[in-house]
């Protein structure tokens, strides 16, 4: 299940917007705003406890901060992709290798603490979903080869695994597993609470967002 479910997710997303060609409306920022709090109420729940069980915490809390900086920093190359935003040109025919290069990183790291933590694969998976169709939408509106769209989702898929894969049977990754899962918490914070910022944008009140979210963290909790 941790290495398949992943996979599954992005490419039953991707062949979700080739058959049904949805458009990106206010069910998709609803669904954001429910995977960001998923995402961070698991992130509080269960990943923090663990790392803090150390005695060297602040070591641990320079490496939540650094996961924070690192995710800053992929971001100039993805463009928020992370978090439901495409901000490449869709007349572009140039494959987006810094956004296919950067969301692989990013991909990766969030594989590194589910052998650890198996619950937090149910966090991940549902951040996916939402990313993966916007993400698909994008790619197939563009004039990228479909080809290559679908080539980009295939590689995409695979590094949640591969990150997963990496921490169970490398022994550095196993060695620093504690100080690795700090800094993805640190990138999970980032994009979590981007993602709720976003979803709660000009600070309007908005009764359905505040109950998804609300329900989000609540799944979490019982989890």
């Amino acid at each position: 299940m941790i290495y398949i479910s992943p996979v599954l997710g992005v490419l039953i997303s991707f062949l979700f917007v080739v058959i049904v060609k949805p458009k990106k409306n206010e069910s998709f920022k609803l669904l954001l705003a429910f995977s960001g709090a998923f995402l961070l109420a698991l992130t509080i729940f269960e990943m923090l406890p663990e790392v803090y069980r150390t005695i060297d915490s602040k070591s641990i809390g320079v490496f939540i901060m650094f996961g924070i900086l690192f995710q800053i920093f992929l971001e100039f190359f993805s463009k928020g992709a992370e978090h439901g935003h495409v901000h490449l040109s869709k007349e572009s025919k140039t494959f987006p290798w810094l956004l296919f290069v950067s969301l692989c990183i990013h991909s990766l790291l969030e594989g590194l603490p589910i052998g650890a933590n198996n619950t937090i694969i149910y966090g991940i998976l549902i951040h996916k979903i939402p990313i993966a169709i916007i993400l698909s939408i994008f790619l197939l509106g563009s004039n990228i080869r479909p080809k290559k769209a679908a080539l980009f989702m295939v590689l995409f898929s695979l590094m949640t695994p591969l990150g997963t894969y990496l921490a169970n049977t490398i022994e550095i990754f196993y060695t620093y597993g504690i100080y690795l899962n700090a800094l993805v918490i640190g990138v999970f914070l980032h994009i979590s609470t981007v993602i709720l910022f976003e979803s709660s944008e000009g600070h309007k009140f908005n009764l359905r967002k505040l109950l998804v979210i609300i329900f989000g963290i609540i799944i979490a909790y019982l989890l």
